[in-house]
C-alpha cells in the first residue's frame, strides 16, 4: 500500500460518525453590472490576461494564430485547434514541461473576479495549465456567471474529483511592487469568447 492510500485509509478510519454537510454558501448581491462578458474582460485585464477581440464571421483564432503557428509544442484539448502533443499518452505530468501553448475550453467564467474553472475532464492532465508557456482558454460567453458564490452552486464542484479557477497568468511581486508575470506558471492567458459547437452540447 502507497504512502497515499495508507494516508486516506487512516483518514477514512478515524471520520465522525454522521453526515457532516458543507455550510450553507450565501448569496450576496452582485458587485458586477448586467453586461457580464464586459465585467469579466476588464476583471481578467486587472488580473494581467486578457479577451481576444473575434470579428464574427473571421478567425476566431486570429489575436494567437501568429503564436500557435510559432508554437513548437501545442497540447490541445478542444476540437477547434489541433495540438501536436497527444494528452491521451502522457505518462507523467511533468513530460508537459515543454508545451509552448495549451488551448482547453472553461466550464464557465465568472464576471466577479474574471476567472475560470477548469475540471479534470477539459484539462485531461491537469499540469497543462501551469506548465504550458501560454494559456489559450475557449468560453463561451453563455458560460459567464455573476459572482463566485453562483459558480459554487454550480454541480461542476461536487461532481468533479479535480477543479480549479484560474484568474489570470501566474504573477508575483516583491515588496517594491514591481509585478512579473509567469514567474510560476503560465506566461499569458488569453480568452476567446466562442460558443460551444453542436459536437460539445
Amino acid at each position: 500500500m502507497s504512502a497515499r492510500e495508507t494516508t486516506l485509509a487512516t483518514i477514512r478510519k478515524n471520520r465522525p460518525a454522521g453526515d457532516h454537510p458543507l455550510p450553507e454558501i450565501p448569496l450576496f448581491a452582485p458587485l458586477v453590472g448586467d453586461d457580464l462578458v464586459a465585467e469579466f474582460g476588464e476583471r481578467l485585464k486587472r488580473m494581467g490576461g486578457r479577451v481576444a477581440d473575434v470579428v464574427p464571421g473571421e478567425d476566431p483564432f486570429a489575436s494567437v494564430r501568429e503564436r500557435l503557428e510559432t508554437a513548437k509544442v501545442i497540447a490541445s484539448t478542444v476540437p477547434e485547434i489541433t495540438g501536436n502533443r497527444d494528452l491521451a499518452r502522457v505518462a507523467l505530468p511533468r513530460d508537459l514541461a515543454d508545451v509552448d501553448v495549451a488551448v482547453v475550453r472553461a466550464v464557465f467564467g465568472v464576471a466577479e473576479t474574471g476567472s475560470v474553472l477548469f475540471t479534470q475532464e477539459q484539462l485531461q492532465v491537469n499540469s497543462v495549465a501551469y506548465l504550458a508557456q501560454h494559456l489559450v482558454v475557449l468560453l463561451d460567453p453563455a458560460d459567464i456567471l455573476d459572482t463566485i458564490q453562483t459558480a459554487y452552486r454550480r454541480p461542476d464542484f461536487a461532481q468533479a474529483s479535480y477543479a480549479v479557477l484560474h484568474t489570470g497568468p501566474s504573477a508575483t511581486a516583491d515588496i517594491e511592487g514591481v509585478l512579473i508575470h509567469g514567474a510560476q506558471g503560465v506566461r499569458s492567458l488569453t480568452v476567446i469568447l466562442l460558443p460551444r459547437n453542436s459536437a460539445e452540447q
